[in-house]
């Protein structure tokens, strides 16, 4: 068979000669954008052009974006990568000093900022070291003001180029996104993304029930500055789907609209974002219609039941569970019913769909307890989450030290304990760091929150250890009561809540009633924050 190298530019190629006539939409500055995929790798060939005669980036260079979920993004995840240069997507909700990192260690040379974005950047400008040009993303025909130098317009940057590009033929092992970690002590961790690794990702998350195609319009929420929105800029272009992108600063409000207008069929995102979905719609009703939608997929954090329960039941809309690392690229698991499975009591159902999942094709796992032996699969014995295949890391971008301590014996170490049932559903139960040992025994603050989360009156809940004298460790429950359950619902509510939910030795000692849960770059729930704030003394009941 032909020696033909698995390449980021095939997928480009497929659109532009199976589906140029497909729509992409996107949420712009001055309102709804709308082009096809011809009109896109027209665009992408174009920028290509530029990167090479108007910047000057060399092969094998860096450049960052500082971007929303946008078309101009999307052709930034083409152009760069298929002619053979690095994108580093930054994450935009680092900490500043954080932002500034990253951008250093990738040694990024130009930078494309959206335009609202730019204020950040040039509060430290004058830090970043390898950067020679900005280029500012928005549909304004003019430069915004601003203390960047050099800087381009994007759109001008692109106008008089050829829209058409020879993408060369390389290495697939050659790197094609660089993303950093979420840090959440220590700077971030850098992760290399090669063109064959993206493209088998690509690949797997499209096989089965939970896969898109041309039929599919698509609407990826997870942000494309982390991990490569889950894969979907990739594997929706692949398939021709039809792609809405949500543009800057959304909320719950402007994906109801895009998911009503625009009928979309499929979406991903966190926990916390599908909580602010359903609120607002509950706050509306009769306002959306959302027949159109197959699934959703939820990641990032554990998907609570009620959540999965109340989708289906109040929006019709099912909501299922996958799972991932940045280290991953990401997707690894994702959950869905068997076959065999399909008929369960609706209970059941909804407690499987809330499980992290099955392993995707093309990877192999182990779940080690303590003692370095695998668990049995009886959905009870806990151990560490081991990785290893095509689209795992092998090590951290300039980082040997963070490197040894990620891998045993050629396996990653993904840092998350985890169960396995007879069924081959993964678990996860809880971080390492977040586990609490109560006693001499294990108690998942996941599974906790769980619970909390499924009382009516509860928005939020997270739940963290601390230190007890007696037990070692104890849970300290963090709620967030609905609005019109404030001061109306008492500790003593929650805990007579979770007396049938849970084991009795399970259930909190404290519960503090707080108006909102800290959140990650990426909206997970930031329990560092809540540990710290307990330790400050600001978390009291």
């Amino acid at each position: 068979m032909m020696d033909y190298p698995l390449l980021l530019k095939t997928i480009l190629y497929r659109a532009r000669t199976v589906f140029p006539e497909k729509e992409i939409v996107s949420r712009d500055y001055s309102g709804i954008f709308r082009y096809t995929y011809k009109d896109m790798y027209e665009r992408v060939c174009r920028l290509a052009n530029a990167l090479e005669h108007k910047l000057g980036v060399a092969p094998g260079e860096h450049i960052g974006s500082f971007a929303w979920n946008n078309h101009r993004h999307l052709e930034l995840y083409y152009a760069v990568p298929c002619s053979q240069r690095v994108l580093h997507t930054v994450n935009i909700r680092l900490f500043q000093e954080q932002i500034v990192y990253t951008i250093n260690h990738a040694e990024d040379q130009v930078l494309f900022i959206d335009e609202d974005l730019v204020p950040l950047i040039e509060a430290v400008a004058d830090q970043l070291t390898t950067v020679r040009a900005y280029v500012i993303m928005t549909d304004k025909k003019a430069l915004p003001q601003t203390k960047l130098s050099p800087v381009y317009l994007y759109e001008e940057l692109l106008a008089d180029e050829e829209p058409f590009y020879e993408f060369p033929t390389f290495d697939e092992n050659t790197p094609a996104i660089i993303a950093y970690t979420s840090a959440t002590t220590g700077n971030p961790k850098g992760v290399v993304y090669t063109h064959r690794g993206l493209y088998l990702h690509c690949l797997t998350t499209l096989v089965g029930e939970l896969g898109t195609d041309e039929s599919d319009v698509t609407m990826p929420i997870v942000p494309m500055f982390h991990v490569n929105a889950w894969g979907r800029p990739f594997s929706d272009t692949w398939v021709g789907a039809k792609q809405v992108y949500p543009g800057a600063r959304p909320q719950p409000q402007d994906f109801c609209e895009l998911i009503h207008n625009e009928r979309v069929t499929y979406s991903a995102g966190v926990p916390t974002i599908w909580m602010g979905i359903l609120n607002h719609v509950r706050a509306n009703p009769g306002k959306y219609d959302f027949s159109c939608v197959r699934f959703f997929m939820s990641g990032g954090s554990a998907l609570p039941q009620s959540l999965t329960e109340a989708f289906e039941k109040e929006l019709g809309v099912k909501l299922y569970q996958g799972y991932g690392q940045t280290e991953t690229s990401p997707v690894t698991f994702v959950c869905y019913p068997k076959s065999y499975l399909q008929d369960l009591p609706e209970p059941d159902k909804y407690r499987l769909r809330t499980k992290t999942g099955l392993l995707l094709p093309g990877l192999e796992m182990k779940i080690v307890g303590s003692d370095g032996r695998e668990v049995a699969h009886d959905g009870k014995e806990m151990g560490e989450l081991l990785l290893r295949g095509p689209w795992i890391i092998d090590s951290y971008y300039k980082d040997p030290e963070k490197t040894k301590e990620a891998f045993i014996d050629g396996w990653f170490r993904t840092g998350d304990i985890a169960t396995i049932d007879e069924h081959g559903y993964l678990q996860v139960v809880d971080r390492t760091k977040d586990l609490i040992k109560s006693g001499g025994e294990w108690i998942s603050s996941v599974d906790l929150e769980n619970a909390i989360m499924g009382h009516p009156d509860v928005l939020e809940a997270a739940v963290i250890p601390i230190p007890n004298e007696k037990w070692q460790e104890r849970p300290l429950a963090c709620v967030v009561l609905r609005p019109e359950a404030r001061g109306r619902v008492t500790k003593e509510d929650i805990l007579t809540f979770l007396q049938d939910k849970v084991a009795k030795w399970w259930i909190p000692d404290e519960v503090v009633f707080i108006d909102e849960i800290p959140k990650t770059s990426v909206g997970k729930f930031s329990k560092k924050t809540l540990r710290e704030q307990w330790e400050q003394g600001r978390l009291t009941s």
